[in-house]
């Protein structure tokens, strides 16, 4: 892997595939009723040069926050991150900093809002001479990204093995729930090979963090998973949602779901098996948003055609609508989803236009009709451009990517919500 990154625009597949053209009036023909895409607007970015890796969160009083990885030198990197004051962002503070931040393009920190305050953060740290050996570390902060507290690591078995791709959730009180691929069944085998994972699984794990750094309902929710795609949470009406790639006998690594209500974990289900059999981590994971009993699922599937695909609920993620494609004929996946109220979902992705490389936006409406599709950014091609974010903050959505220019920086851009 490669350091490298973005906020709301890429993530290539690393599946070798040859692209099939779009079928003449694109693969998502929009209605003539339909009406035409709002214009995007800049917004300042808080980030500065050598910034890449964003993730946007929001929590439930309105309060809006960025993280952000930024290269300080060829071996040092801080995380950091900021707070959308109405039209403006915080001075950036400093959460950590050191050159064994594991940086990367695909498995980056995480972050989550509980409000204007209480905020809590994960990042990867390396535990080992491995190129793949590092440990997840969550800290929080009272007072707005002030200050931090120590960190906790949410995995006791002490492997300098991979553990990363981590998703937050909150939990009761002031707890949070992680949720991580790990590859501790790796310490018995000679070590982790993305290109060949040999007779070791990685598996997907969850813990709870309470408030003072207690563990608590450490357990195992998927036993064998694709090795390095990254995993979406939220939650709603119905309870937690955990989207991942899972990663059967057959090497088919279709998109998993897991359901926790207050009867506990379900079986994994599939919303939309795609077939998709690659012998390898194409390092391009789902996207997952909630909103009370709506919640919208985005995805990025490399067997021929390869697509961009979101499915809609309406019952907390218990039942989903059909699969509909959202891309332009020719995507590298990298997938965000935002809701509105109404079940509305807005899909971001990464497209191939020629030798350009551009940060997609379309929306779909609760009954699966896809709206006319629209540019946000223009990025490169790579690993470099990272992931896509999109994230609803009041009365628009605010997409962040990163440009991978001389010197990289993270761009922002907001999008009304009509």
């Amino acid at each position: 892997m490669f350091v490298a990154t973005t906020l709301a625009l890429a993530l290539a597949g690393l599946a070798c595939r040859e692209a099939e053209p779009p079928p003449a009036a694109g693969p998502m023909a929009t209605p003539a009723a339909t009406p035409k895409p709002p214009a995007t607007a800049a917004v300042s970015s808080p980030a500065g040069a050598g910034s890449f890796a964003p993730r946007l969160a929001s929590a439930p009083d309105g309060a809006v926050f960025m993280s952000w990885l930024e290269r300080r030198d060829s071996t040092r990197h801080a995380l950091r991150i900021a707070r959308l004051e109405g039209s403006r962002w915080s001075a950036p503070r400093t959460i950590v900093e050191g050159d064994s931040i594991f940086a990367n393009w695909a498995d980056v920190p995480a972050l989550l809002a509980l409000d204007r305050d209480r905020v809590v953060a994960a990042w990867m740290w390396k535990s080992g001479a491995g190129p793949y050996a590092y440990d997840v570390r969550i800290a929080r902060s009272t007072d707005g990204g002030a200050t931090w507290s120590r960190p906790v690591i949410p995995h006791r078995d002490r492997t300098a093995t991979e553990h990363g791709f981590v998703s937050l959730l909150p939990a009761a009180g002031s707890a949070v729930r992680a949720v991580w691929l790990d590859g501790r069944n790796a310490a018995s085998a000679a070590g982790p090979d993305h290109g060949d994972q040999g007779p070791w699984d990685m598996t997907l794990r969850t813990a709870v963090i309470e408030a003072d750094g207690r563990l608590g309902d450490e357990r195992e929710i998927d036993a064998r998973v694709c090795e390095c795609c990254p995993t979406a949470a939220a939650s709603g009406a119905a309870g937690d949602l955990v989207a991942y790639r899972d990663r059967d006998p057959a090497e088919l690594r279709d998109i998993g779901l897991l359901t926790r209500s207050s009867k506990g974990w379900g079986a994994p289900a599939f919303p939309h098996r795609d077939g998709w059999k690659i012998a390898g981590c194409p390092v391009n994971g789902p996207a997952l948003d909630a909103r009370g009993s709506r919640a919208a699922l985005a995805w990025f599937a490399g067997s021929e055609p390869a697509r961009v695909q979101v499915a809609l609920s309406s019952d907390g993620g218990r039942t989903w609508g059909k699969a509909v494609r959202v891309d332009d004929g020719d995507p590298e996946g990298r997938v965000g989803v935002a809701l509105l109220d109404d079940g509305t979902a807005i899909v971001t992705w990464l497209e191939r236009a020629g030798e350009e490389v551009r940060v997609r936006a379309r929306r779909v409406s609760p009954a699966g009709v896809a709206g006319e599709a629209l540019t946000v950014a223009q990025t490169r091609g790579g690993r470099a451009s990272g992931v896509p974010r999109i994230l609803r903050a009041g009365d628009r959505f605010l997409v962040a990517w990163t440009d991978p220019g001389e010197p990289w920086r993270i761009g922002v851009s907001s999008l009304p919500l009509r």
